[in-house]
């Protein structure tokens, strides 16, 4: 087996190992824009789930069932009273969309598209700052500000990963045959 024979074996396992990651990323971002557009239904649809009935008071459930109580209701009746508010939630899941869009660059030229994963990571990264700081603003409680850093947490694990085997490709593809 001629030695190049190996590196090229090696390139596309790393592509292969890429996209992969890639792949779960874009699909977090795409689930997460998508989810943003019916945000009424899925909080009366989980409280629900949860064991709430429509008219139940936040007071008579757990803390968490509470806080999903307490934001259906603001969002029907923010819904009900200043529909156009809702365009912001739309606009936040096209933003997710077109976000995932942008890492279709690195899905086909992950070298040449490194700073797209480099942005992402960033971008993970002052979700945490962003929580921590709204948050209590917006009245949001600790526990689901958590939550919300989470997202950055999580987010950048498979990021980095794929940051780390893309400068792996691109040393592979700069070392003569």
């Amino acid at each position: 087996m001629h030695p190049s024979d190996s590196r090229y074996a090696e390139a596309d396992t790393l592509r292969r190992r890429i996209r992969i990651l890639l792949w779960l990323f874009i699909i977090g971002l795409v689930l997460s824009g998508v989810t943003a557009f019916p945000v009424q239904t899925e909080l009366a649809w989980l409280t629900r789930l949860l064991g709430a009935a429509p008219g139940d008071a936040p007071e008579a459930h757990g803390v968490l069932l509470r806080w999903l109580i307490t934001v259906r209701e603001g969002v029907e009746q923010t819904n009900r009273a200043y529909p156009f508010l809702a365009y912001g939630t739309d606009w936040l899941a096209f933003a997710h969309l077109v976000i995932a869009l942008l890492f279709v660059g690195p899905l086909r030229d992950p070298v040449r598209n490194e700073w797209v994963v480099t942005w992402g990571m960033m971008a993970c990264v002052a979700v945490v700052p962003l929580a921590l700081i709204a948050g209590p603003i917006r009245e949001i409680p600790f526990w689901w500000r958590l939550i919300d850093c989470s997202f950055g947490v999580f987010g950048i694990i498979p990021l980095w990963i794929a940051r780390r085997w893309i400068r792996e490709l691109a040393r592979l593809e700069s070392r003569p045959a």
